[in-house]
């Protein structure tokens, strides 16, 4: 069974990273669910990242699983809100029974350190001390606040800022996409093959 980190993410939340070793059929087979997709690499993500939410719980409705026009997935009992990352074979989902949450994970690659320009400004490329690990490991924790707010269409520079980076890998993302101003409160951790970062808490701010 190749899961790599099992952990809880809040009072309520559960979270699961799993490197894919199983094939195809191995999730179908477990999921009970097929997939219209195409192509082979993301259909097999798409089968496993369903597999997680199973295996965080068990009575996960899978099948009930739809698709909003901004393209994220969602129950619309509202029984659970989830989120499923990938990257290359590692699969990460988090699952809460009452709150949005959100999760990401990334493996190194230099592609993020070439294009940081266009989703850190130079204050924030300052704050995290020109470090290319740190740069990954921005780009994940705002992917985690896009994924958490669930709308396409976000500036990632003027909507999503970076307000606090700790060096305990902490980061603080200053929401700028509702009428009450929220913060987001995202752990993170670096592996050698990747980094990961999920929300921990949300605070509604009047003023920043």
């Amino acid at each position: 069974m190749p899961v790599l980190k099992e952990w809880n993410t809040g009072p309520h939340a559960r979270a699961v990273i799993w490197k894919v070793e199983e094939d195809e059929a191995f999730f179908t087979l477990e999921t009970g669910i097929t997939t219209t997709i195409n192509n082979p690499k993301r259909r097999i993500e798409h089968l496993a990242g369903r597999y997680l939410l199973k295996y965080l719980d068990e009575d996960f409705p899978l099948k009930e699983i739809a698709v909003d026009e901004h393209d994220k997935p969602y129950l619309p009992g509202k029984e659970y809100y989830f989120s499923i990352s990938h990257s290359g074979p590692y699969i990460a989902a988090v699952i809460d029974p009452y709150e949005e949450t959100g999760i990401d994970i990334q493996q190194w690659t230099d592609k993020i350190t070439r294009i940081k320009h266009k989703f850190l400004s130079d204050d924030e490329q300052e704050m995290l001390l020109h470090d290319p690990r740190y740069f990954t490991l921005a780009w994940c924790a705002k992917e985690t606040a896009y994924k958490w707010h669930g709308k396409s269409g976000i500036e990632f520079i003027e909507q999503l800022p970076i307000a606090w980076f700790g060096r305990n890998l902490d980061i603080n993302i200053y929401i700028k996409l509702n009428k009450i101003p929220q913060m987001l409160f995202i752990k993170s951790f670096i592996e050698e093959p990747f980094v990961c970062t999920y929300i921990e808490n949300v605070a509604d701010w009047a003023i920043y």
